[in-house]
């Protein structure tokens, strides 16, 4: 591995493999992942198709190493969002509803990847389909983490499912920010983000 940085820290190997990350992911959301080849995607990273290989085996590596990274973002601000929630000394609920919004967030500046994910979800027959749940699990684990919390001091009712509630929030942010982006893109992301904080404090608070 390459010990040379950029001016922002990341080595040049990582800034090579955002490059790659940013040409796949909005390739194959245009037109499919077997459409897409690699010389397309070295062409739309401006490197040359040998850089491709040299970081990944195969576009099939290349695109699970893009559902990783993709995920561990998501999964990163979601925990921000819950960190920051508890240093000022807010309530489960408000944590809940920060999770809301830095989903909304992440969504809004990646949405090619969103849209790829979501799709990716749905198939059965791809080689990195256990990739896809693991990745999946460590995102909605968060939320999970938080329910149980609020279960366990009472904010939340304890007749909750949490599992299926935490994989409920995270699937409700994400449809509707296909939605948004798709329907209503003349919503603004706080129009949206108050929408969605409506429903959470009607659906999921035990307070009054």
């Amino acid at each position: 591995m390459e010990s040379s940085t950029t001016p922002g820290g990341r080595t040049r190997r990582e800034a090579t493999r955002q490059k790659l990350y940013e040409a796949a992911v909005t390739l194959i959301a245009e037109q499919g992942f077997s459409a897409t080849t690699v010389d397309e995607i070295a062409e739309r990273a401006g490197v040359a198709k040998g850089t491709v290989y040299y970081n990944f085996a195969s576009k099939s590596v290349l695109f699970e190493e893009l559902l990783r990274h993709g995920v561990g973002l998501l999964t990163a601000s979601l925990r921000e969002a819950v960190e920051d929630t508890a240093r000022n000394g807010g309530s489960k609920v408000d944590a809940l509803d920060a999770m809301i919004r830095a989903g909304l967030v992440f969504m809004d500046r990646y949405p090619s990847f969103t849209q790829l994910y979501v799709a990716e979800l749905w198939r059965t027959n791809r080689a990195w389909q256990s990739t896809l749940m693991v990745v999946r699990q460590q995102a909605v684990a968060v939320v999970e983490g938080v329910l149980r919390e609020g279960v366990d001091n009472g904010e939340f009712s304890a007749e909750i499912d949490v599992q299926l509630t935490a994989a409920a929030l995270v699937g409700m942010v994400l449809v509707a920010a296909l939605d948004w982006q798709a329907f209503q893109p003349e919503r603004s992301l706080d129009d949206v983000h108050s929408a969605l904080s409506r429903l959470l404090q009607g659906r999921v608070s035990g307070r009054p």
